[in-house]
């Protein structure tokens, strides 16, 4: 089955899937961190960051693509926690912010939503460090732009994507 586009529906359930992933996964991301020590707190404070933009989403009845970014981008930097969770909210932002005036997603602008977010969240960093949540997503933004020319299929898509972030 191909999917060529995402509407606001689908992008609140994948946010909200994408939130309950990352709670479900807060201990293993705690034992990963390293950087700058290893204080075994990164999955928490994102956790902490992203629950907080899950609430604001939730709370929307019937939301539009504004909507849901709007509510993305001011929760995650109202929850957010320790230098992860700023960084996260800071790729919540600008990520929302390349789409929110979209009605449907397509892969090109989703993958320039990924540059935007990388972008934002390098700014974002005084002095970024490469190894990092940073350089991760902006890899991501890389390969999501090279795939975005050679598919138009959501799918196939995020599965080049994702394939990146398991390397």
């Amino acid at each position: 089955m191909e999917i060529q586009t995402i509407d606001a529906e689908i992008m609140r359930r994948c946010f909200l899937s994408a939130a309950k992933n990352l709670e479900a996964k807060k201990e293993w991301i705690n034992e990963l961190n390293v950087f700058p020590v290893p204080d075994g707190d990164t999955g928490t404070n994102m956790t902490m960051t992203i629950l907080s933009a899950e609430q604001a989403v939730e709370a929307l009845e019937k939301p539009t693509m504004e909507e849901i970014c709007k509510a993305v981008s001011s929760g995650s930097l109202r929850g957010a926690r320790g230098n992860s969770g700023v960084i996260l909210s800071q790729l919540f932002r600008g990520f929302t912010r390349e789409l929110k005036d979209a009605e449907q997603i397509d892969t090109k602008i989703l993958a320039s939503a990924m540059v935007r977010a990388a972008e934002t969240a390098y700014k974002a960093v005084m002095k970024p460090k490469e190894g990092t949540i940073l350089t991760v997503a902006r890899a991501m933004a890389e390969q999501a732009v090279e795939t975005a020319e050679t598919t138009d299929d959501m799918i196939k898509f995020l599965e080049a994507v994702n394939r990146l972030s398991e390397s």
